[in-house]
């Protein structure tokens, strides 16, 4: 049984919340969020609660259940108030610069690497922190990994792009030898 599941998502005030079909949608002003269900799960809009139940006693349709819930629990939660993350460059002559919609990336190549921002993703650089804003928690994860794929962080000095709240093991450098 899933635990998830059965726990209802309570919407916050000024989000809509309709369902066209098999189609979740929540409304935040003229931003729209949509869950595509595909008959998978059974959903009940009673008030500011959504409740999911199960089509099937089967595997899949408990997996379903408890997945769209959490789904649609992220989509209430990003349109009230957003996701976030942040990253730390770390190393003498890394830089990071918003410029338009490209975020500009020193990290000690030959050349600067040129990643473009995403429709709906707000980045800003203060320092040496990147900030990560978006109302979508996959595209904020995914946009975070990939620039942190640009440099990892190493484990002897600790140069390259790490999440602000990551800990790096590191490694002792070379013992000096008889």
């Amino acid at each position: 049984m899933s635990r998830i599941g059965k726990r209802p998502v309570t919407v916050a005030s000024g989000i809509e919340v309709s369902l066209d079909g098999t189609t979740l949608v929540a409304k935040k002003g003229k931003l729209e969020k949509r869950l595509e269900t595909y008959g998978r799960v059974d959903i009940n809009i009673d008030g500011s609660e959504v409740t999911f139940s199960r089509v099937g006693e089967d595997k899949e349709s408990a997996a379903f259940w408890g997945t769209y819930r959490a789904l649609f629990n992220n989509i209430i939660i990003g349109l009230d108030k957003g996701f976030a993350k942040s990253l730390e460059i770390n190393g003498v002559g890394y830089r990071a610069a918003v410029q338009g919609k490209v975020l500009n990336l020193q990290l000690g190549f030959s050349h600067d690497i040129n990643f473009d921002i995403p429709e709906g993703v707000e980045i800003s650089v203060e320092k040496n922190i990147i900030n990560i804003k978006s109302t979508d928690k996959q595209t904020v994860g995914q946009v975070a990994a990939e620039i942190r794929s640009f440099r990892p962080p190493e484990p002897y000095k600790g140069k390259g792009v790490k999440y602000t709240d990551e800990t790096i093991i590191r490694k002792a450098g070379k013992a000096a030898g008889k």
